[in-house]
């Protein structure tokens, strides 16, 4: 077994509230800027026509699904990686590297071609336009040809972000977010020399913008060495490696995929009443990203610190680390109460000149944001618990969140005791609430 001394030990002797603001604050304006492209992206869609914003808003619980598995998976790498950074064995953070990148390219291999066949029925089973159903297949098409480049470059994000190298993913992130922003309008609109492509080109533009992020990490990978190595004689995968991995990743992954099933559930729910509102559950979700992405930086700063420190046995650091970040993500969701409680209509005009869907979407807004910062608990509860290794508790808090709590009590109000789809936005707060104080106990059971 090698042992190794380790550059990032900064984790474990920094000043706690210092150290997590100097590895988030870098995510976190990553994924400003992320949500920044996810916003843009679908203004400029809506620009086509509402049917092709519909027909967005139909692929993303798939597109979703594909970006949870590589997260989900990329989580798993992160922690195990930060663990044995923390124990000083560098020989297993190499393993879990190498590994990691190699499982990372077959998922990918094996998305594409499943995800590009099934988008046709998928698309068929909630829409009866024919024009949003071809919108949807044409944009899938591409955007998921592009799936061997964006699994590896989430590895390699998470590869760089487990050994505290987060202004690496900060860079790479803002590159490619910027180019997706840049390349929209020239490719769906055709301006210039360049093709109009309507809304396939917002998927190539968007498939670009992962390539040049992972341009990136691989140029400083060779050009800056750091700590962990991907090692050609560690490439093939070993059992117990690989439990370690999936043992975080796939909970993880199932952390971010639920979502999308929640989307799917909620979608079929609201088409019974009127497209309008499956609409704007869309541009709900496209919203939440401005608040929630930001919040994801901050998480995704702790884990590795979380992790690393749990790794070397500092729990009190642990416990500290834990309450600083569940302090900073709530003050994020308060700045998202305030806009959403102020400022719906000027939010949900963004991706519509509808009256009727502005109204709706406000309304929705408002009433969904009371459980904003209640929240914070479950979001920061999960991490944690994902950077300390335990994916099976961090899931059952996000099962909560998404599906055994939140369909039933959205059924119950918007059927059974008849609120149409007011019932639907009322299930979100009611279910942060009652999740905040599971996810709670879950957190102090797990950690004791």
């Amino acid at each position: 077994m090698e042992t190794r001394t380790f550059s990032n030990d900064f984790m474990r002797t920094r000043e706690v509230t210092p150290l997590i603001l100097s590895m988030s604050l870098p995510m976190v304006f990553s994924m400003l800027v992320n949500s920044l492209y996810n916003i843009v992206d679908s203004y400029f869609v809506a620009k086509i026509s509402e049917d092709a914003m519909t027909a967005l808003s139909l692929v993303f619980p798939i597109q979703n699904l594909v970006h949870s598995i590589a997260v989900g998976f990329g989580v798993g790498i992160n922690a195990v990686i930060a663990f044995h950074s923390g124990a000083g064995n560098g020989e297993n953070a190499d393993k879990a590297a190498s590994q990691g990148l190699f499982l990372a390219v077959i998922h990918s291999l094996v998305l594409t071609v499943c995800c590009i066949a099934i988008m046709p029925a998928f698309l068929s089973s909630f829409t009866s336009s024919e024009d949003i159903v071809s919108m949807g297949v044409r944009y899938s098409t591409v955007v998921f040809s592009f799936t061997l480049i964006n699994l590896p470059g989430i590895t390699f994000e998470k590869i760089f972000q487990a050994v505290g190298r987060m202004k690496v993913s900060m860079v790479a992130l803002a590159a490619g977010c910027i180019a997706n922003i840049i390349l929209d309008p020239l490719f769906i609109f055709g301006i210039g020399p360049f093709p109009e492509w309507g809304i396939e080109g917002a998927a190539f533009a968007t498939g670009l913008g992962q390539l040049i992020s992972l341009l990136i990490y691989l140029a400083v990978y060779f050009i800056r060495p750091m700590s962990v190595r991907i090692r050609s004689k560690f490439l093939k995968p070993e059992r117990k490696m690989a439990v370690s991995l999936y043992s975080i990743g796939i909970p993880a992954a199932l952390n971010i995929a639920l979502p999308s099933v929640l989307v799917s559930a909620f979608n079929a729910m609201l088409a019974s009443y009127s497209d309008t509102y499956t609409l704007v559950l869309g541009i709900y979700y496209k919203l939440q990203t401005f608040l929630y992405l930001p919040a994801s930086g901050f998480i995704q700063g702790m884990r590795p610190i979380i992790g690393y420190n749990n790794g070397a046995g500092e729990r009190g650091r642990v416990r500290r680390i834990f309450v600083s970040v569940l302090i900073m993500c709530a003050a994020i969701m308060f700045v998202g109460t305030l806009l959403s409680l102020f400022i719906p209509r000027s939010l949900v005009a963004l991706f519509t000149t509808n009256p009727e869907t502005i109204e709706a979407g406000a309304r929705a807004i408002k009433i969904i944001s009371i459980g904003f910062v209640i929240s914070s608990v479950s979001v920061t509860a999960s991490g944690a618990l994902e950077g300390l290794g335990k994916g099976m508790p961090s899931l059952w808090i996000s099962l909560c969140r998404y599906i055994i709590i939140i369909i039933p009590v959205a059924y119950i109000l918007s059927s059974i005791l008849g609120l149409g789809p007011d019932g639907v936005w009322s299930s979100f707060w009611i279910t942060e609430f009652i999740t905040a104080a599971i996810s709670i106990i879950i957190y102090r059971r797990n950690v004791r």
